[in-house]
């Protein structure tokens, strides 16, 4: 007869760190059932993020630990992941059929954000959630393009609109409303109304994050999201030069007081290869995100060459997720799509759909 008891396994469990939501299994909550049986322990781990390109890796993991343990011969893991709503701005409530809207934001135009923003939804559809891509900029959509989506969406009712589909991910665009070479001249009260439209009004699918992208700046519409739509954390997006992270700066500190967390930042162009020679070369600077992390207290979630590739691929409505997935690239967005996830995951949940609604009547 076995010796091993319950708190041993435990004991070995909290060896085992997840590097992605900082703590140790035991610690996270995430081990969901310990049994034992003779010298054989079955436990259930469930992450509270998309990890399908590392389910074995920390199984076989959990695995060889739980063989450490004297008296254990036999050792059963079974890993996986349940997505939950996360806790929004006080003032809101997660949406219906969306369990955590996730905005992508930059200080300025031309940092890559668009790019990042297609190829983050796509790296956590590849991880094993349900995605969707809101297109939040309304005079310059970029993401009919980028996922190579043409054509309107159906209306059913002539009220709500179908979320166009592309590479897995849900998708929704003003760009799939008007022809491409249209200028949107609008005033701000129009934007913003379009973009609550485009949110409220698609019929989104049970989806585990929707990702925004965002135009560049702090205006109408980054207000507007943050005061009306239930944002549960925003990714700011910089490349390493100094202007550019004065401007990332000043959306950090803008998600700061709308209450919005800042998962994380992502500097983009961090690094140019050269194609001929595979010389290195830092363009832009060097270390201007870990600057920018250090002084706003949050973490960069990951460092993108410039690479002719990505702009290529996007530009020809397959990026690098889809033209590459088993390349640097696409690990270093895979990477980043974890590191957000697993930030979030710490994140406090969002209970409300746990509570019973009270209803007063008079009799």
């Amino acid at each position: 007869m076995s010796d091993v008891t319950k708190e041993w396994v435990e004991s070995a469990l909290k060896e085992i760190e997840d590097p992605y939501v900082g703590k140790n299994l035991i610690a996270s909550k995430s081990v969901k059932d310990i049994q034992l049986e003779g010298d054989k322990v079955s436990v259930k781990v469930e992450l509270g993020y998309p990890a399908k390109s590392l389910k074995e890796q920390l199984a076989g993991q959990i695995r060889d630990t739980l063989q450490g343990i004297d008296g254990v011969n036999q050792a059963e893991v079974d890993v996986g992941w349940k997505i939950k709503a996360h806790s929004v701005q006080k003032s809101l409530k997660p949406m219906e059929n969306i369990k955590n809207v996730i905005a992508v934001a930059s200080g300025k135009g031309g940092v890559g954000k668009s790019t990042t923003a297609v190829n983050l939804a796509l790296a956590l559809s590849a991880e094993g959630a349900i995605v969707g891509l809101l297109d939040a900029d309304i005079y310059g959509p970029s993401q009919p393009r980028m996922l190579g989506i043409s054509g309107q969406p159906q209306s059913a009712d002539g009220k709500s609109l179908e979320p166009m589909e592309g590479h897995g991910l849900q998708a929704m665009s003003i760009g799939f409303l008007i022809d491409e070479q249209t200028p949107m001249i609008w005033r701000g009260p129009m934007v913003t109304q379009a973009l609550e439209q485009l949110l409220n009004d698609t019929r989104w699918r049970n989806l585990d994050y929707l990702i925004v992208d965002l135009p560049p700046g702090t205006g109408d519409v980054q207000l507007t999201l943050a005061q009306k739509i239930p944002v549960s954390g925003a990714v700011i997006v910089t490349t390493p030069q100094d202007i550019a992270l004065l401007d990332a700066r000043k959306g950090l500190k803008m998600f700061e007081k709308v209450e919005v967390p800042v998962l994380g930042v992502v500097e983009n162009m961090s690094l140019h290869i050269c194609s001929k020679c595979g010389h290195e070369e830092h363009i832009f600077g060097a270390g201007g995100a870990e600057r920018l992390a250090e002084e706003s207290g949050v973490e960069v979630l990951g460092h993108l060459p410039l690479d002719i590739r990505i702009r290529e691929q996007t530009d020809g409505g397959e990026p690098s997720m889809v033209a590459m997935p088993d390349s640097r690239i696409a690990e270093i967005y895979r990477e980043i799509a974890r590191k957000t996830a697993g930030k979030l995951a710490a994140r406090s949940k969002d209970f409300s759909a746990k509570f019973p609604k009270i209803v007063i009547q008079n009799n």
